[in-house]
């Protein structure tokens, strides 16, 4: 008994400092993405909505971290309840966890564990305000967030991740967030926006990304963090795997990238700065699930599929009239659901473990696996989130009046505008007062 004792005491994991500094440098990498989607969001729409935008994205920062300290990290993540939540009264407040105490079966603290799940919580929620844009009241988000998380979020993590969930438990394969992140974004859009209805003008009036720049920046941040959110996802860095997702991260985005702007020019004769921006998005959206199972050759495939049919997808919104303002649904739930259900197909059975998809070899069992954790989430997040903006919007309201949408958001929630030209000069003012004939030096000048 007392050589097995220590036989199990040499086998536990112990605190690897290396695992632990890489996974806080992850955490930080997903954090800055929510500022990054929040260019990316706040350039894409017209210059009275950019700050709303940007704070729709930014406050998921303050709500969100403060109920995952206090419940949200032992919904998710606690002892498993009949494979739907979780709780641990040790992780309420974060309160009663040791500094030193690790993640079971890792070398990292439960600590970092729970931090770096954090930013997942945070960026969620922010990624739905994108299919809102220009219309809804920032109390009634800020309010839709903190119960959304609550609803939705912290028990499909649950399912998703948390030991005892039912998907985990059945094999689904989200390696980090295609499901439980992307899906479940993707469809509580689509579910919000049934319930408050189109943007005045959707349809009619041009509506336009008032800053590309703002778009690709935004766009740059967000594939620069998301090597964070999917290389971090293994928890730590000794095998190998996160090195391959980090390579398939890279791969599948720039495969992306170019199927949407080829797709965009055979379709529309241009190659679009937008295009660019979006079709790297979908590719980092696919290749989330799916690319710890796949090589890079596979991760290639993953996206150009993303690519092509996440920009024929932004498309159907003007077809079945639903005002989907940024392509949240055309790009995270189609990206997200291409991503989960290929998993089924290009799975090697070399990399995250010896599940083999399809094409390897592996049948159609892990593919009918997907398929189940895909609709699962989206049925669930769908419904849950239609009725909480009904409850919310029959109560409090949801959307600014007519007339506000029409002046600009930004001034009537915020009482701020994005771009103060005011001291800029050379307003219509300065051009109709009669001026002095200029001396030949102020002319020199001013050439």
């Amino acid at each position: 008994m007392a050589s097995a004792i220590t036989t199990l005491a040499a086998d536990a994991p112990t605190l690897s400092a290396a695992n632990t500094g890489f996974m806080l440098i992850c955490s930080a990498l997903v954090m800055l993405m929510t500022p990054g989607l929040a260019f990316f969001y706040g350039g894409m729409v017209r210059v009275k909505s950019s700050l709303n935008m940007l704070m729709m994205s930014f406050i998921s920062l303050g709500i969100v971290t403060i109920l995952w300290v206090l419940y949200g990290f032992s919904l998710a993540f606690g002892t498993d309840s009949g494979s739907l939540i979780g709780w641990n009264s040790d992780y309420v407040g974060l309160s009663g966890i040791g500094i030193t105490e690790l993640w079971d079966g890792y070398t990292i603290p439960v600590y970092v564990f729970a931090v770096f799940q954090l930013m997942f919580a945070v960026i969620t929620p922010a990624l739905i305000s994108g299919a809102l844009a220009d219309r809804v009241k920032f109390g009634a988000w800020v309010l839709f967030t903190a119960l959304w998380v609550t609803v939705v979020y912290f028990p499909v993590a649950h399912w998703v991740w948390g030991a005892g969930g039912w998907l985990f438990e059945l094999g689904v394969i989200d390696f980090a967030g295609g499901t439980a992140v992307h899906i479940n974004a993707g469809a509580a859009a689509l579910g919000v926006i049934l319930v408050i209805g189109k943007r005045v003008g959707f349809k009619k009036d041009p509506m336009r990304p008032h800053s590309l720049p703002l778009v690709m920046l935004g766009a740059g941040l967000l594939w620069f963090g998301w090597f964070g959110f999917n290389a971090g996802s293994w928890l730590g860095n000794d095998d190998g795997v996160g090195a391959v997702m980090f390579v398939n991260t890279q791969v599948a985005t720039a495969a992306a990238m170019l199927a949407w702007l080829g797709y965009e020019k055979l379709r529309h004769g241009s190659f679009t700065t937008l295009g660019a921006a979006s079709g790297a998005v979908a590719g980092l959206v696919a290749i989330t699930p799916s690319g710890g199972a796949v090589s890079p050759l596979g991760a290639i495939a993953i996206g150009v599929i993303a690519g092509v049919l996440c920009a024929m997808a932004v498309g159907l919104k003007y077809k079945f009239g639903y005002d989907d303002s940024l392509d949240v649904i055309g790009v995270h739930l189609v990206g997200g659901v291409a991503g989960s259900l290929l998993v089924g197909l290009f799975a090697t059975g070399g990399v995250q473990s010896d599940v083999a998809g399809l094409f390897y070899g592996g049948g159609l069992e892990q593919l009918g696996k997907q398929a189940i954790g895909v609709f699962a989430v989206l049925a669930y997040s769908l419904v849950a989130s239609a009725l909480l903006a009904f409850l919310l919007d029959k109560t409090i309201g949801m959307r600014v009046s007519e007339d506000d949408e029409v002046a600009g958001i930004d001034q009537v929630e915020h009482a701020e505008t994005a771009y103060d030209f005011s001291g800029a000069g050379g307003g219509a003012a300065s051009r109709t007062t009669a001026a002095p004939t200029p001396s030949a030096a102020s002319k020199k000048v001013d050439a």
